[in-house]
């Protein structure tokens, strides 16, 4: 298998992409809580402030919300995984998370 790059979502800059999104477009945090029918806001503020994504439910339709596909909403990071043969000896970073082993590079 040859190496392959996985690509990672940069949650922070994701975050600060949501926030510029919504406000470009005139909306307040409440508004977006509405639309999603959130008892709270909490929700929007951890996506804006990158602690946590929408869930692909909840990022499908932010994109119809925000009139924007949903590769406009997310930003990659400058990083990706490169994902090697069991034999090489690599860094690991989240194989525990994937099962994989597996190593940060430059992009």
């Amino acid at each position: 298998m040859q190496q392959k790059l996985y690509p990672v979502i940069d949650m922070v800059e994701t975050g600060k992409n949501i926030m510029r999104l919504r406000e470009e477009r005139g909306m307040t945090v409440r508004d977006l809580q509405a639309y999603f029918g959130f008892a709270e806001p909490q929700a929007i503020y951890r996506w804006q402030s990158g602690k946590t994504l929408p869930s692909v439910d909840n990022l499908y339709a932010l994109s119809a919300l925000l009139e924007v596909p949903m590769e406009d909403i997310l930003v990659p990071t400058k990083h990706k995984i490169s994902i090697y043969h069991p034999e090489q000896q690599v860094e690991t970073c989240c194989s525990h998370r994937f099962g994989w082993d597996i190593a940060l590079s430059a992009a």
